[in-house]
């Protein structure tokens, strides 16, 4: 029940996050004078940490839905595998993002 929940919470978290990084890029596109509100918005650090963990999670436990949908018993193991798994990628990926240098 736990996956199933955090699936669909990180689908509609997604959904808002994207949606904000899509409208301030517009908005920072332009050549006239950008507004200070999206660039703050934009390269907002803790708006990019959500993306990224959402976005990767929500990646593995549709992956994890998938493998059960084609049959696997063994939904409790899978579920710490997926876990741990994700947990680790996210990490490597915020390590990336905190330490990126451009």
């Amino acid at each position: 029940m736990f996956v199933w929940l955090f699936h669909r919470i990180t689908g509609l978290l997604l959904i808002g996050l994207l949606s904000l990084k899509f409208l301030t890029s517009f908005f920072l596109m332009t050549k006239d004078q950008k507004p200070d509100w999206a660039l703050v918005l934009h390269t907002n650090p803790l708006s990019d940490s959500l993306l990224i963990i959402a976005g990767v999670f929500h990646a593995f436990y549709g992956l994890r839905t998938v493998i059960i949908d084609l049959g696997a018993k063994k939904e409790k193991l899978l579920f710490w595998i997926f876990t741990i798994l994700a947990a680790l990628v996210s990490g490597a990926l915020l390590l990336i993002y905190f330490t990126r240098n451009y």
